[in-house]
């Protein structure tokens, strides 16, 4: 008997580019973060206890996008109304 002979090669494939994958762990670590961390400045200004929901904590350009956001689907729904309204309606024929 000759034993059972493995049906997949064991030898490692060819490279098909000449570049080797980069592992995370092989990067410096200056090379993933370019900033300062405005982690701690925007947590002071979100777990302030001053009443103000979290949407509006930043002032006025978040007012600004919370009342345009709210006029646009004011706007959108009136609209959507009209439509429907309109579409429900019949349409005159005229006799000829």
């Amino acid at each position: 008997m000759q034993g059972l002979k493995p049906i997949v090669s064991t030898e490692s494939p060819a490279l098909i580019f000449g570049t080797t994958t980069k592992l995370a762990s092989d990067l410096p670590a200056t090379d993933s973060f370019l900033g300062k961390n405005k982690v701690p400045d925007l947590q002071k200004i979100f777990q302030k206890a001053d009443g103000l929901p979290v949407h509006l904590k930043r002032g006025v350009p978040d007012r600004l996008l919370y009342r345009t956001t709210m006029a646009l689907t004011i706007g959108g729904t009136i609209y959507c109304l009209v439509a429907l309204y309109m579409a429900s309606q019949p349409r005159n024929q005229k006799s000829v």
